[in-house]
This record gives C-alpha cells, structure tokens and sequence, in this order.
C-alpha cells in the first residue's frame, strides 16, 4: 500500500527545513509499511484569519504529500488556542479574539483549505474538543511538567524578557495548549512552519511525559512574497503577508494570480516549485538545467502560473487566465470584461484624481495624483502627466492604472 521508505523520504523531505528526528521518522515510515497502518499526521492552525494566501498552502500542501502517500491527515482547528493568542514571533502580546471571531474565520479557512487537502481523507478536529473542558487540577498538571526558564528559551520571551516587555501568564501557557492538543490526538507526526518549532518541540516532550510515543515534528519554511530577490545566491524579500501586499491569494481569481506568478522574480520561481509544485524532484531539476541553457524565464513561470492556478480552481480557469494575461499584459490589449462606473461631478469637469479614486483603481485621491504625475495612468490609451488632468461631462473614459499590475474601468462622467 505504501511506497518504500526512500521514495516517500525524498517527498516529505523536499522543501522541509527541521526534521525531529530523522532517523524515527525512517523507522516508523517502515513500521506503518509493514502493518499497512497509515501514520497519524496533524497540523493545526488558528484561524485568526479569514483568508488563507499560498504562504499557507506550502503547509497544507505538504500534509497532501502525506494523504497522497496513504497516510492519515488530521487538520486541528485550534479554536481555543486562537482566543489564547499564539505569541511566536511577537515583540508583544496578541489582541485577544472572541470566540465568534474565531468560528467565523474557522468557516472559510477550513473550506478554502480543501482546495488543497482531500476532503475525503481529512478528519476535521477542534482542540476546543478538550480544553473547553480541561479542569483546574488537570491544568496545574499541565503546567506542572514545564518551566518558566524553558519558556524563557524561546527568542521572542527572551528579548521581551531583556527589555521589561511585559510577558503575560496565559503567553506561557499557549506552547502547552497546544502541545496538549499532540497528546489528545496520540498523532506520529506534527507539521508546522518554522516559527513553530518551538511549541512543536513542547508537544514532543510533552507526549512522553503523558506516556504518548513522542511524535517526530517536520517543518516547512514560511514562504517569500512575491516581490522576493536573489541575491548573492540567498532569497532576500518578507515573508508573504496581506500587509506587505506580496501575496498570492487563495481565493482571488484566475488572472490575478497567474499575473502575480509572472511578476516574481526568475531566479526566486523555482522556489515556488520546490514549495508549492506537485512535478517531481526530476521535473524540477529539467526545467532549472533548461532556464540554464537559455529558456525564456517566462515560459517557466507560465508553467507554475498554469499549474497552481488549476490547483485553486481548474485547468480551464488556467489556459483562460494564461490566454487573457498574453493578450492583457504581453500584447498590451484591452480585457474583455471591464467594470464601468457613472460618476458625477460637483462642475463643469471631474478631476482625474477623483475618477481614478471613485472606481477603486486607488486608494485615494493624493495617491492617484500622485501616479498620474509620475506616468503611471493612461486615458483612452494616452498616458497622462498632468495631476490636474480633467474629465468632461458627458464622456465615456478608459482608464488604466499601473505596468506590470495593470487595472482597467470605464468612467462616463454624468451630463
């Protein structure tokens, strides 16, 4: 049922960055072969969010490799770990959430999830399943089996120890929140990024001294955003985050996230290969040697362009966006469905600003001046300079903002 344990090493293995340990993770590959009894692997997440970008599906995407093998996926929604605030990486504390927030954020994440994982083979659990009931007594066991200098290795307490940032009791208490959860699942192996090896590791310990076999902890790298370089041989760039606006969202349509895969950088694309693709290790290795000898960068983007995108949505959604990003964005064309607007104005004319503001191609009207001055808007297919550049009454406009990330309306400004 299962493959060898060298062929399903060389799977898991690809793009991850710790394995605890090694050597156990070989053995009960081996064991689950010889039983015919999948392994148990768990990742959970705190839906603090409600929208998940492909920062998060490297992670979900090595829990596919684990269903695709014929193992067992656990996705832990960590309902009540989430209203406790996970405090990896903060310089402080996290705002608190309700647990209305939470389910709300929960409902979306789970189905956008499924875009990835097969629903078919995911059991779906809620840690809220056994600390919404865990008992005054049974907590002080809990946190009776760590220390406060334990805790105080993690970098994050540490420097908010060094410099008087307060440290709040229930902070301390998350990393064993969830490494409990590890215990109430009697998982083999848990998956995280690597901001989470610290609470992963917490879970290892902690299942032995509940007499659990400790489970093995692999994990995945927090993924660079599109806007990422390489420079002297190393991915400089922030991670993928909605705030830096470097994101590739799960959900966005087809266009869009095949125009953002054209936008990264060529040497930072195999990268996204290594993380997100399901092409083999061999596949990965022709197109690098191909890209050597001198094949366009772009064609190479398009291929993982076509792919991720059929991934999130179909494979007709991709030759579709990758036929419309030729004609948009290679050939300079117009795309066949633009939004129009009617807008009104307060004179005899409507200020460029105010348009490109009213139809949300900028988030202001200063920020519209301020790319129309610098080249970066067109009217009916004429670039425009002028910041006080106006629109006549009774006119239908094109408008375009932006090169690389073009946006399109029709502005008809009112008689």
């Amino acid at each position: 049922m299962f493959p060898t344990v060298s062929e399903q090493m060389a799977l898991l293995l690809r793009g991850a960055v710790d394995v605890h340990v090694r050597a156990e993770l070989e053995e009960r590959l081996e064991e689950s072969r010889k039983t015919g009894t999948p392994l148990r692997v768990k990742a959970g997440f705190d839906p603090t969010r409600p929208d998940l970008h492909v920062g998060h599906v490297v992670l979900l995407a090595k829990m596919r490799q684990f269903q695709d093998l014929g193992h067992h996926a656990i996705l832990l929604v960590g309902e009540f770990t989430a209203m406790v605030g996970d405090p990896a990486g903060k310089s402080d504390a996290r705002p608190r959430l309700s647990r209305n927030e939470v389910r709300a954020s929960a409902k979306t994440y789970t189905e956008q999830a499924f875009k990835i994982l097969d629903q078919r083979k995911t059991e779906i659990r809620s840690n809220s399943e056994w600390l919404d009931t865990i008992t005054p007594s049974s907590l002080v066991e809990l946190m009776a089996k760590s220390t406060v200098s334990r805790m105080l290795e993690r970098n994050d307490f540490a420097a908010r120890f060094e410099t008087g940032r307060p440290i709040y009791q229930h902070e301390f208490l998350y990393p064993l929140l969830q490494g409990y959860d590890s215990v109430a699942l009697d998982n083999d192996i848990e998956l995280g990024g690597t901001d989470q090896l610290f609470n992963l590791l917490v879970g290892r310990d902690l299942m032995s001294k509940y007499g659990r076999r400790p489970q093995m902890v692999l994990t995945t790298p927090l993924l660079e955003g599109t806007d990422a370089k390489l420079e002297n041989g190393i991915i400089v760039g922030k991670k993928m985050s909605k705030s830096a606006d470097n994101y590739i969202g799960v959900t966005e349509d087809p266009l869009t996230m095949f125009r953002k895969v054209m936008q990264i950088d060529d040497d930072v694309i195999f990268r996204y290969f290594e993380l997100l693709s399901q092409k083999s290790n061999t596949e990965i290795a022709v197109l690098k040697t191909e890209k050597a000898y001198g094949k366009d960068p772009r064609e190479i983007k398009a291929i993982f362009g076509r792919e991720l995108v059929a991934r999130l949505h179909s494979q007709a959604a991709a030759e579709a966006a990758e036929a419309e990003f030729k004609n948009v964005y290679s050939a300079s064309e117009v795309p066949g469905e633009i939004p129009s607007f009617l807008l009104e104005a307060t004179g005899p004319t409507l200020w460029i600003a105010k348009a490109l503001s009213a139809a949300g191609l900028v988030k202001s009207t200063g920020e519209g001046k301020r790319l129309v001055e610098q080249g970066g808007v067109e009217v009916d297919r004429v670039r425009v300079n002028d910041g006080q550049f106006q629109l006549e009454r009774g006119r239908r406009y094109l408008l375009r903002v932006g090169s690389k990330n073009r946006r399109f309306a029709y502005v008809t400004v009112a008689p």
